[in-house]
């Protein structure tokens, strides 16, 4: 299948769109599970710690902290946010705990790389994480040259993805023009607010659905299986080849 070609139940994207695309202002990529591939496990970590601090925390046996933590993930949005509502947690404190895990996984990319130094427009990192936690990440992967920005859970004032509050507030506060910016992410319902405030979307398909929201995929333009193998055949040659 070409590279370009979106969703199944979609039409492959003619030059016109593809050109749009590789002309937009302003990339905007997730960090967790879309700059490095899921199969590092490395969330799982950052899952399973989130379990540990519920259970300490709350002082519960490690299976019903494990339950309450997935509730307060499809009801809040991030265990985070469930956390510091109910039980009045510091989210530093949180954030800092689960950030705390081997990185030795992640190894870096030189496709990535390349492929980010090619592509043309700002690039900014979105995320429910915090910033310490993507720049460790970023650093590892040797990609940390190629962001501007990076816009983290403390910029979103621990409002998470996907409130469309937050999606404004990424654009006021970066100077991002919605319809001239990609929006990159692993998760279907992240893409939402993207989708409707006119950003194209980029689904990294992984197989594997964390989002609670899997309705409806009509607001994913292109979903990608390989970020570095797609970006890097979306150049000016490719396009020319696709008339």
């Amino acid at each position: 299948m070409s590279v370009f070609m979106s969703q199944s139940n979609k039409p492959s994207p003619n030059k016109s769109t593809i050109s749009n695309l590789f002309n937009a202002e302003t990339w905007i990529f997730d960090l967790d599970n879309t700059l490095y591939s899921v199969k590092t496990n490395l969330f799982s970590q950052i899952d399973w710690k989130m379990t540990q601090f519920v259970s300490e925390h709350l002082k519960l046996e490690l299976e019903e902290a494990r339950l309450l933590q997935k509730q307060y993930f499809k009801q809040f949005g991030t265990t985070m946010r469930g956390m510091m509502k109910l039980h009045n947690v510091n989210p530093k404190v949180f954030l800092n705990y689960v950030h705390d895990i081997d990185l030795t996984p992640i190894l870096r990319q030189p496709q990535l790389n390349t492929a980010l130094e090619s592509l043309p427009g700002r690039k900014v990192i979105f995320t429910n994480a915090s910033k310490p936690h993507a720049r460790r990440i970023i650093c590892r992967l040797g990609i940390e040259a190629h962001f501007q920005a990076i816009f983290d859970i403390v910029d979103s004032e621990y409002l998470p993805k996907p409130a469309p509050q937050t999606y404004k507030k990424l654009c006021h506060d970066l100077i991002i023009d919605p319809t001239r910016a990609v929006m990159v992410d692993d998760m279907v319902g992240n893409l939402e607010p993207a989708y409707n405030m006119g950003m194209k979307t980029v689904l990294i398909d992984t197989g594997i659905e964390w989002s609670p929201n899997n309705n409806s995929a009509t607001h994913i333009n292109y979903s990608v299986k390989n970020l570095a193998r797609w970006l890097s055949k979306l150049t000016p040659e490719n396009i020319k080849k696709r008339t």
